[in-house]
């Protein structure tokens, strides 16, 4: 039986005179790949910070299956099961990727960052490290400083980081961006592979990865969904291609 993970209703940001998101309805099933799409300023990031509590909507509600977490603050969102990456790298740069990825383990651990931890508990948490760098491929390299490896490498930290706090439901704003066109197929496979066991939004641009990966496309323009289907549907429809993509773009991805 499928169940919906997030939903909102009305959802809405305002600026000042600005609508930055307009009314949006939005339904996500367990165990999806929904993107979401659009061009500049059509208010996709903004929707992705309501959902993670860094901002707070105008009006509008938003659930996390049966719990209405509209208005939580950052931290009562993340631990209510709802992980998210960035458009820039958010990383601890003078720490070896392992620390990265264990302070995100042991931000779930009961005991925290207590000194006098059970050695069960510290057995557990570098289990849960090596696992999640096993899983994006950072294993080779997990005692190397952050900032000391490739641009590709630190995007795959951010979602190790993520994963390593245990989402139900994962937000990944623009993971491709500033990689080249080669390296977005290495972070297209990566969430090919997380999204066997993990629901996931994300915010995309480049279109071969959204066809390719995406269950689900919602299309917003200026603040509202103008069109959500699956990807031969949206790639068809006639609104997306003058709002967004372009006819040729479309026939390309």
């Amino acid at each position: 039986m499928i169940m919906e993970i997030l939903r909102t209703e009305g959802l809405t940001k305002r600026f000042g005179a600005l609508t930055a998101v307009n009314q949006v309805d939005l339904l996500v099933e367990e165990g999806e790949v929904h993107s979401i799409i659009g061009p500049n300023g059509a208010g996709k990031t903004t929707l992705f910070n309501m959902l993670a509590g860094q901002l707070p909507p105008t009006s509008g509600k938003i659930w996390l299956k049966d719990q209405e977490i509209t208005g939580w603050k950052p931290f009562e969102i993340s631990h209510a099961g709802i992980g998210r990456s960035y458009q820039v790298t958010n990383i601890f740069p003078v720490l070896s990727i392992k620390e990265n990825v264990r302070l995100g383990v042991q931000s779930r651990t009961k005991s925290n960052f207590s000194l006098f931890r059970k050695a069960s508990s510290l057995k557990e948490v570098e289990e849960k490290t090596l696992q999640v760098l096993e899983e994006v491929g950072l294993t080779g390299i997990m005692n190397k400083k952050a900032s000391e490896v490739s641009y590709g490498d630190q995007r795959a930290l951010e979602i190790a980081i993520a994963l390593a706090t245990s989402p139900q439901l994962l937000l990944l704003d623009e993971p491709t961006s500033g990689m080249p066109h080669e390296g977005s197929f290495r972070v297209m496979d990566l969430i090919k592979q997380i999204s066997k066991g993990l629901t996931i939004v994300l915010i995309e641009h480049r279109m071969h990865v959204v066809m390719t990966i995406s269950d689900i496309i919602t299309v917003m323009a200026q603040g509202k969904v103008i069109a959500e289907g699956p990807p031969a549907e949206v790639r068809k429809n006639e609104e997306v291609i003058r709002a967004y993509l372009g006819s040729s773009g479309v026939t390309s991805c």
